[in-house]
C-alpha cells in the first residue's frame, strides 16, 4: 500500500554549497508536491543604507554574493549613474564588460563542477574548477583580488588594464577554451548524465512565460530573453545572441551554461578587440535624488535594483531582487512526478543561490 511522507530537503546538503529548504512530499518514491521554505539566511545588507553613504554601499552590495560581486556593484552603480545623470566614459564600459564577462565565465564553471560532483565524477569536478582558477588568477592580477574585485565606482572603474595585461588574457582565455572543449564530450554526452538529466524537471516555454523564469533556467525552456540585449555598459557595440535550448529540461538547462561559458570567452575578446583610449571615470558632483529601477544580467539571470535617493549621501531604499528568487518557483513544476532521487540534480539545475536570495 502506497504511504505519502513529507521529507525535509536540506537546509545542509553534502554537496551543494546553498542551504536551500524544502519540504517534499512523496508517495513511495514519487514527489507529489514541493514546498520551498525561505529564510534560513538573513543578513540585513539592504537596511545597511541608513549607515553607508552611496559609495560605501559599493562594498556592501558586492557582498550579496561573491560569485558575482561585480556584476552587483555594476547594476548599483549603474542605478546611481542614471539617477545622478553621470555619463559613464566608454573604456570604462569596456572594462565593465570584461570583467563582468569573466564573473559569469568563473561562476559557470563553479557550477558546471558542482554539476558533475552531483553525478559521482570527482575528477570532472576538479577539471573544472582547475580551469575555473585561471580566470581568479586574471581577477587577481588586474584588480587585487581574486573574487570581490572592487572595481565599480559611480562614474566609472577604478582600474586598468595595459596592453600586455590584455594579450596575457587573451592567451589564458584561447588554453582556457580548448580545455572547457575538451570536457565537452564528458559532460554533454555520458550515459548517465543524458540517464538523470534529460526528461527530468521539465519547464516547458509556456510555463516559464507564466512562472516568470530568467536566465539559464529560462533560456533552457527556448525563451531567447537576456538582459544583456537592453545594450548597458558597452553591449550596444559588441555582437552578442542569446544562448538558447529548447526542449526545458535540466539536461537543457546544463547546455545552456556549458555554451555559455564559451561564449563568456568570445565576449570578452571582442571587448579587448574593440576597447577605446580614454577616461576611467567620471567625476561625480551631486548626491543621489529621486527614484530608479535598474537591471542586469547575472549570471543566473536577471538582476533588479531599486534605488531611491532623497538628496543626502545616504540612500533612502535599497530594494534587490535576484534572480534565484524568481527561479525558486519553478521548483513547484519540475519536481511533482519526479522520483526522490532526482531532487538533487533537479534543485541544483537551476543554479540557486540562497545568499543572493535572502541576504
Amino acid at each position: 500500500m502506497a504511504s505519502r511522507t513529507i521529507i525535509p530537503f536540506g537546509p545542509q546538503h553534502p554537496v551543494l554549497p546553498e542551504p536551500v529548504h524544502l519540504k517534499i512530499s512523496v508517495d513511495d518514491e514519487v514527489i507529489t508536491e514541493a514546498i520551498p521554505a525561505l529564510g534560513y539566511v538573513h543578513r540585513g545588507l539592504e537596511k545597511l543604507v541608513e549607515i553607508r553613504d552611496f559609495n560605501q554601499m559599493i562594498q556592501v552590495v558586492e557582498r550579496v554574493c561573491g560569485i558575482c560581486s561585480m556584476i552587483h556593484a555594476m547594476v548599483y552603480c549603474q542605478g546611481l549613474e542614471e539617477m545622478m545623470q553621470v555619463e559613464v566614459p566608454r573604456r570604462a564600459r569596456y572594462l565593465r564588460v570584461i570583467w563582468s564577462e569573466l564573473h559569469r565565465l568563473h561562476s559557470h564553471l563553479l557550477w558546471l563542477g558542482l554539476f558533475a560532483d552531483a553525478f559521482g565524477f570527482e575528477s570532472l569536478f576538479m577539471q573544472f574548477w582547475k580551469i575555473r582558477e585561471k580566470v581568479m588568477d586574471i581577477d587577481e592580477a588586474t584588480t587585487g583580488n581574486r573574487i570581490i574585485v572592487s572595481v565599480n565606482v559611480v562614474g566609472g572603474v577604478r582600474r586598468d588594464l595595459t596592453p600586455e595585461q590584455m594579450r596575457w588574457i587573451l592567451s589564458v582565455l584561447a588554453d582556457m577554451e580548448k580545455e572547457i572543449k575538451q570536457l565537452q564530450n564528458t559532460i554533454m554526452n555520458d550515459y548517465t548524465v543524458k540517464k538523470r538529466t534529460v526528461g527530468k524537471g521539465v519547464v516547458t516555454t509556456a510555463q516559464a512565460y507564466e512562472l516568470g523564469l530568467v536566465g539559464p533556467t529560462l533560456r533552457g525552456s527556448g525563451v531567447a530573453q537576456d538582459t544583456r540585449l537592453l545594450k548597458y555598459a558597452a553591449f550596444d557595440e559588441i555582437d552578442f545572441e542569446p544562448v538558447v535550448e529548447p526542449d526545458g529540461d535540466c539536461y537543457s538547462r546544463t547546455k545552456v551554461r556549458f555554451r555559455e561559458a564559451l561564449q563568456c570567452i568570445d565576449l570578452v575578446r571582442q571587448a579587448i578587440a574593440k576597447i577605446p583610449e580614454g577616461e576611467l571615470a567620471a567625476k561625480v558632483k551631486t548626491r543621489p535624488e529621486g527614484e530608479v529601477v535598474t537591471r542586469i544580467e547575472q549570471p543566473r539571470g536577471e538582476l533588479v535594483y531599486y534605488l531611491k535617493g532623497n538628496g543626502k549621501k545616504n540612500l533612502e531604499r535599497c530594494r534587490i531582487r535576484t534572480p534565484t528568487f524568481a527561479n525558486i518557483p519553478a521548483l513547484l513544476v519540475m519536481l511533482p512526478g519526479m522520483y526522490l532521487s532526482d531532487v538533487p540534480v533537479i534543485v541544483l539545475s537551476i543554479d540557486p543561490c540562497i545568499s543572493c536570495t535572502e541576504r
